[in-house]
């Protein structure tokens, strides 16, 4: 980044760890530290379990770290805020309400809908929705449905953009065309945005970085930065970044221990399994 540049978010020796079904300690992130700057759009991907997931919901405050600390703008993170958006990888939309009502609804919650009623009007048309505006959630297709999340999210006009794999259960079509609607986003509002993925083509297509992350205890192997003239996936530069990425994944995929018998992050824990206190 520029020199003087100081980072939006800045994470800093994050830990967390949850007891799993049998009584066994799962840890699911270790020692964790990442600067995330203005305007950045960086890709997270590791093997499944690595504590990817966990990492967002611990940026979002849908739960908490045993250690460490986590800032935003020079603050402390310290609970849910609209100026942090999050798209699960289920739009989860209320399916008694509309498309439109569907995106306006954190509007409406906070008695402002009136005023930014074109707001909603824009992000319609920008996630390519316009026509659907009516539609219920069943009368849609899940790419859809997951335009219908991105944009509920971009409407508070949030500093930073978590992704959670919003993209991960759409065909090849629709996901190549999902990428470039979140890449014009990104351009024209110059927004933070952090996406998990295990797709190796997704995280260097829409990264300025990518966060390699190791097997449970997730830490962070590398950090790539993606240095592309044109978002080209059939480029030779390409290419050479998805051979990078995959030797390194591979290699840390074959150093996963075999016998792990509990494999997730956070959103995969049963409701019985809770978090390790941390000690006094």
């Amino acid at each position: 980044m520029p020199a003087g540049v100081n980072p939006e978010l800045f994470i800093e020796h994050v830990s967390r760890e949850f007891t799993a079904p049998d009584g066994s300690v799962v840890h699911a992130l270790s020692d964790v530290s990442l600067s995330i700057y203005p305007g950045e759009l960086v890709s997270i991907i590791g093997p499944s379990g690595c504590g990817k997931t966990t990492l967002l919901r611990l940026i979002a405050v849908l739960d908490h770290p045993q250690s460490g600390t986590l800032n935003l703008a020079g603050e402390p993170i310290e609970g849910p805020n609209p100026k942090r958006g999050y798209v699960f990888q289920q739009g989860s939309l209320f399916p008694w309400l509309t498309v439109e009502e569907n995106i306006a609804f954190g509007l409406k919650a906070q008695g402002i809908y009136k005023e930014h009623k074109a707001d909603v009007a824009r992000y319609i048309e920008m996630v390519g929705l316009h026509g659907f505006e009516q539609a219920y959630p069943h009368q849609i297709s899940g790419g859809m449905a997951q335009r219908v999340a991105i944009a509920r999210a971009l409407i508070d006009h949030p500093d930073v953009l978590l992704l959670d794999e919003p993209m991960g259960a759409l065909d090849s079509f629709t996901r190549a065309d999902l990428q470039d609607r979140l890449l014009d986003i990104w351009e024209q509002y110059h927004m933070t945005m952090i996406l998990v993925t295990h797709d190796v083509d997704e995280a260097i297509y829409l990264g300025s970085r990518v966060v390699i992350m190791t097997p449970r205890p997730g830490r962070i192997k590398e950090i790539v930065p993606i240095n592309l003239d044109a978002r080209d996936r059939v480029s030779d530069e390409f290419a050479a970044y998805r051979k990078q990425l995959l030797t390194k994944l591979h290699f840390d995929a074959r150093e996963e221990h075999a016998g792990d018998a509990f494999v997730g992050d956070a959103q995969e824990l049963l409701p019985n399994e809770t978090p390790v206190d941390k000690e006094d």
